[in-house]
């Protein structure tokens, strides 16, 4: 009869395995028909990001900027805002007569060329195009060629725009019309260069995103040394991607949020390396659990709810720390804040869903040819033993106040250097690291006329104070020509008792000498009147540029207060939590130093654009801070059983090397940015990718274990594991 009911008893134990492997195996097959609809519909949409992007710096300025103010105004003085473009033609030896008819047969053809889309250039033009202005050097000629900026990014075919269809229509009639006969032609000005903006972005959408997953599946090969893993991870990204894309893409259309060139290519980037770093996480532990299970299933339970803690707060803090940005002034970086946030929580989704859903169908068949067996070998066997995390852990436990000190000392003496970073703006010539036509074009405009040719400052003023800010302007060091008509005898448009005076510099409107000079031409135009504005192209570059010094004033700030909170919520204690964020604010420090002495004296760059001190911030801390959290979630979880400093020895040697290789991928593919001729983009890849990988082998290895391990217990203050160095049931 015994027999009888144990046998009963193990059908149904048997029956209950085989009922809980279908449900797992059903929960496993609906995941990825779900990923497989949302990669389906997301797909298409990260190629039509670029369709939805904002990339002119003055709607990004809060609208109590003076710039905005004049800007709003100055609309008034015109049918509609122009965006210009300069066509600049120049023979050496001097401008013939043939050159002037070529130019002005080039002028009337202009209008007339054909867009594809049905319509010509002069459907587009505020304004017919003026006349063929010579140099005084006579070896120039000056075509001006306003477009309706408000047009500008209409899409004519292909997702090709105005702005970048007009400027290659115009480069097309060059080389037909102008070329043939010897002179040297340009199409530069703010048109021009935002349309080689357009060519140098145009590697987004493709370039950018395949090497920055071949650097990853070549990095993934030798961690995992696996074939078929990797392509797991890399789908994961791309699944997360396509997520985020499927709720940028409408936002961004709906302009609830901005997104621009940078933060598109920020987004890819921050997706493919956050997804990877999830990734990783989860599969070692994963992979450490099948040690230990015979079930798949059993094993994906214990690794997924371990993991989960470590990465959902390590994304919080990402997420959170970019949220921070909606506090900027400037539309560019406060759009960057939920666009990175919505990349992030699209890898954490799918690095919590899809992945474990691939692994499971996979079964250990995935980690081929190391498929793991159950032999009860745990990572924290290596502690003291010759592995290289072994040692590391070894030497932290051996001298904890040597190690701290002399890392905390390198960082101190790397970030000596800090102050030498210059980040005061760069002129648009300085922004490509390619030689492109605008560039070359703004420097030969520069040798035949005034610099600020073309791009005049616009001063907002009463009409009674009109003639008097004529004359102040006239005498500020850096102006060259200041007038309140738009033509000689033609007296000036009055509107609600207002005038608009345009003053050309002598130094190139978009370099940083002319914003000095804008700046000494408030405070004189102040003395006038505080009802005179300044603004134009210059004014905005130099109000972005104050924007930026108030938005590192408030915003840091801001990202630490966050960070100490997720991090002392997750860890219960505030004495880790103040470690860890003063840890990375010191590696932020040491890394800004080293970008300083390689930026000025072994790249030789101009300069750096004021938000990328900012920038760099925000992924440094943010994403540096992951490493820790990584590391101190092991410690906690192994102080609980084997006491504060043998934890701290234990987490230290277990999560060495996943944390190495996830500082690694995510320093390689935001290395990947570089691929792209835009000097932001390279300063900020060089900045990321070093700074991370200070993270990984300094900061998290040996400078936070130390100070943990010197301070034992105290570091978990005041939650219970701070009582006693002893294993506790906290």
């Amino acid at each position: 009869m015994n027999q009888q009911y144990g046998g009963v008893e193990q059908q149904q134990r048997a029956g209950r395995r085989t009922g809980g492997r279908w449900a797992w195996r059903a929960a496993v097959a609906a995941v990825l028909i779900g990923w497989l609809v949302v990669g389906s519909l997301g797909g298409p949409t990260v190629g039509r990001l670029s369709e939805v992007q904002e990339n002119d710096n003055a709607n990004f300025l809060p609208q109590q900027a003076e710039s905005t103010l004049v800007a709003d105004q100055a609309a008034k003085f015109t049918d509609s805002e122009s965006l210009p473009y300069f066509v600049l033609i120049e023979r050496d030896s001097g401008i013939t007569g043939e050159d002037l008819a070529k130019a002005k047969e080039f002028l009337t053809a202009v209008p007339k060329l054909e867009l594809g889309n049905g319509k010509t250039i002069g459907d587009y033009l505020v304004a017919p195009a003026q006349q063929v202005v010579p140099s005084q050097d006579k070896q120039a000629l000056l075509v001006t060629v306003e477009l309706d900026q408000n047009r500008a990014d209409e899409v004519v075919t292909e997702g090709e725009t105005v702005l970048f269809v007009v400027a290659e229509k115009m480069r097309e009639e060059i080389r037909e019309v102008l070329t043939p006969t010897g002179v040297q032609a340009y199409v530069t000005g703010p048109g021009g260069v935002f349309a080689d903006f357009v060519v140098a972005f145009s590697g987004i959408d493709g370039i950018l995103l395949g090497v920055a997953l071949a650097v990853v599946f070549v990095i993934l090969l030798i961690v995992y040394r696996s074939p078929i893993l990797p392509i797991a991870v890399l789908f994961t990204a791309l699944f997360g991607l396509a997520l985020a894309a499927l709720v940028v893409y409408p936002l961004a259309d709906a302009n609830v949020i901005e997104l621009n060139g940078q933060s598109q290519g920020i987004l890819f980037i921050l997706v493919v390396g956050a997804a990877t770093d999830y990734a990783l996480l989860l599969v070692s532990r994963y992979k450490e659990e099948l040690h230990d299970f015979e079930s798949k299933y059993a094993a994906m339970r214990v690794a997924w709810r371990a993991s989960i803690e470590p990465i959902a707060a390590s994304a919080a803090t990402v997420i959170l720390g970019l949220l921070c940005l909606l506090l900027s002034e400037l539309g560019s970086t406060k759009g960057l804040g939920p666009v990175g946030a919505i990349g992030i929580a699209g890898a954490l989704v799918s690095a919590m869903t899809f992945l474990p859903a691939v692994l499971l169908a996979f079964g250990r068949r995935i980690f081929w040819p190391s498929i793991p067996r159950v032999d009860h070998v745990h990572a924290r066997d290596q502690v003291g033993g010759r592995k290289l995390w072994g040692r590391v852990s070894g030497l932290v436990g051996r001298s904890p106040r040597k190690v701290w000190a002399l890392s905390a000392l390198a960082l101190l003496l790397c970030g000596a250097f800090l102050p030498t970073f210059k980040a005061s703006g760069i002129s648009q010539d300085e922004l490509f690291l390619d030689k492109v036509e605008s560039v070359t074009g703004q420097e030969e405009l520069a040798k035949h006329f005034d610099a600020g040719a073309g791009t005049p400052v616009q001063i907002l003023t009463p009409v009674d104070q009109a003639a008097q800010v004529v004359q102040t302007a006239m005498k500020v060091d850096g102006v060259g020509t200041a007038t309140a008509s738009a033509a000689p005898g033609v007296p000036p448009k009055v509107v609600e008792g207002k005038v608009l005076v345009q003053a050309t510099l002598k130094v190139a409107a978009d370099s940083p000498e002319a914003t000095e000079v804008v700046e000494h031409l408030r405070t004189e135009l102040d003395q006038v009147s505080p009802d005179v504005l300044v603004g134009g192209n210059t004014a905005i570059n130099l109000d972005v540029l104050n924007a930026s010094e108030r938005d590192l004033r408030v915003i840091i700030p801001a990202i630490l207060a966050v960070i100490f909170l997720v991090l002392m919520v997750l860890l219960r204690s505030v004495v880790a939590a103040l470690l860890l964020v003063v840890a990375n604010v010191i590696s932020f420090g040491a890394t800004v130093g080293v970008s300083a002495l390689m930026f000025n004296h072994v790249f030789d760059f101009p300069g750096a654009d004021p938000s990328i001190p900012l920038y760099a911030f925000v992924f440094l801390v943010a994403l540096g801070i992951d490493y820790s959290i990584f590391l101190m979630t092991r410690v906690r979880e192994e102080s609980i059983e084997q006491g504060t400093r043998p934890g701290i020895l234990i987490g230290l040697a277990v999560t060495g090397g996943v944390i190495t290789s996830a500082g690694v991928v995510l320093a390689a593919t935001f290395s990947a940015l570089a691929v792209l001729p835009i000097l932001f983009l390279v300063q900020i890849a060089f900045m990321v990718a070093f700074g991370v990988l200070l993270d990984t082998t300094v900061v998290r290895s040996l400078l936070v274990p130390a100070l943990a391990h010197d301070l034992g217990p105290r570091v978990w203050w005041p939650s219970k594991l701070a009582k006693a160095d002893q294993p506790t049931q906290a």
